[in-house]
């Protein structure tokens, strides 16, 4: 099985999940998985996920995860395992609200695809149109600075799109989670959408008056084009970004428990977020400012719940409709889900075989993922190791949480990516 081959050597994973098995210490409590409908998961597909997840809970690698797969549009299978708060010992359950960071990316697509839908924003309209100041953009010759501490740069030869910025081509950049440590990098990390302070109009207008990194439509980037085009819906919408998601997808979707994150009286009940200190022990991430009512990006921001999130992933899986609520149109979601770029996307990070549609990773060649998944599947993940994905070919829609920050003794999510594995190895 391709699980076993690429993501982990095998035959050690499969030593050590018989040891969890076997062994029933454990340092929180665990609620058990449920196996649901007549497509659930056979016994052993649920165990190795279970185990998976209390393995890491119990040596302390996380604090908790929440995990949900669906096949066919009906839920088969949920569990969840840890802690939402290890010091006050409240326990991760399937109802836990968490921040989902970049999986709102995906919800910023679906908004502003709404929109070009309606007739009211093209694809192949100028960002400009709605964003003045990007009609002055340039772009950088170089990503370093020049003897005088400038920047080269020249007008830009095609205007960014909005298509640009669902193919994250834009070259906007500004990412903390993804930096290649250039100049270039490090006044977009300073002077960025997501740097300082303001409101969302402000960071985009401020941000686009930066050189881009490329030509636009040129080159997949990980950055802030997410949270350019959540301004974009606000002016075309004439209305708060986040009222426009909760009137046109969350209300609709029975999605109760997703928002922007709430102020800092509001957040007793999210789970903590944790990350490892230099001896690899848990330890908790100091709680963050609230941001500014105003400040509410499209790359990142939500708060939800596994619920909540399978909801939004089965729409898409549905293409567009669930729980007989349209959202979208079939070939709208067709549109967003086929590959507008067939390489280069995370390539930064050693990944291959993945493209990019509208707002979504896609998967363009499985031989060639490390992931578990087939050639169409389409994903994305969040910085603090969450992924949700939908793999048109087998039915199988998946959602797995955890809370945990990267940082320089933080090694990666892998648990997070190998859950869905026991999923699509019981299909084989």
């Amino acid at each position: 099985m391709k699980f076993f081959g690429k993501v982990v050597a095998g035959s050690a994973l499969l030593i050590l999940l018989l040891l969890v098995l076997l062994v029933s210490l454990q340092r929180a409590p665990v609620t058990n998985g449920n196996a649901l409908g007549e497509n659930a998961f056979p016994w052993w597909s649920h165990a190795g996920i279970q185990a998976l997840f209390d393995y890491h809970v119990w040596n302390g690698t996380r604090s908790g995860f929440i995990a949900a797969f669906a096949r066919d549009g009906e839920t088969v299978y949920a569990t969840s395992a840890g802690y939402a708060d290890i010091e006050n010992k409240v326990p991760m359950v399937l109802d836990t609200r968490i921040r989902i960071a970049s999986m709102t990316k995906p919800i910023t697509a679906v908004a502003a695809m709404i929109l070009v839908e309606e007739g009211k924003l093209g694809l192949d309209d100028s960002l400009a149109q709605y964003i003045p100041v990007a009609a002055s953009a340039r772009v950088a010759l170089s990503h370093q600075r020049n003897a005088g501490g400038e920047f080269d740069t020249a007008p830009v030869q095609q205007p960014i799109l909005i298509r640009h910025l669902l193919m994250f081509a834009s070259g906007v950049g500004g990412s903390n989670a993804i930096s290649d440590n250039t100049d270039l990098d490090k006044l977009w990390q300073n002077q960025g959408v997501n740097a300082g302070v303001g409101s969302l109009e402000q960071r985009v207008d401020r941000a686009l008056r930066l050189p881009l990194f490329e030509e636009p439509g040129t080159q997949w980037r990980y950055g802030g084009s997410a949270d350019v085009l959540a301004r974009v819906i606000e002016v075309v919408a004439q209305q708060p970004f986040t009222d426009f998601l909760q009137a046109r997808i969350f209300a609709p979707l029975d999605m109760q428990h997703t928002e922007h994150l709430p102020p800092p009286d509001q957040q007793a009940e999210l789970a903590r977020i944790y990350t490892q200190n230099e001896n690899g022990e848990l330890v908790l991430v100091p709680e963050r400012i609230a941001e500014a009512k105003d400040w509410t990006p499209g790359g990142g921001g939500l708060v939800s719940t596994v619920g909540d999130y399978m909801r939004f992933a089965l729409m898409l899986a549905n293409g567009g409709s669930y729980a007989g609520v349209k959202i979208l149109q079939p070939e709208t979601v067709a549109n967003m889900t086929r590959p507008h770029l067939q390489s280069g996307v995370l390539a930064s990070q050693g990944l291959e075989g993945l493209g990019w549609g509208l707002g979504l990773a896609v998967v363009v060649d499985e031989d060639a993922t490390l992931t578990p998944d087939r050639t169409g599947d389409f994903w994305w993940a969040g910085y603090f190791g969450t992924l949700f994905f939908a793999s048109p070919s087998t039915g199988l829609v998946g959602i797995v949480i955890s809370q945990n920050e990267p940082g320089p003794y933080s090694d990666l999510p892998w648990m997070v990516f190998a859950a869905p594995a026991f999923a699509f190895a019981s299909l084989e």
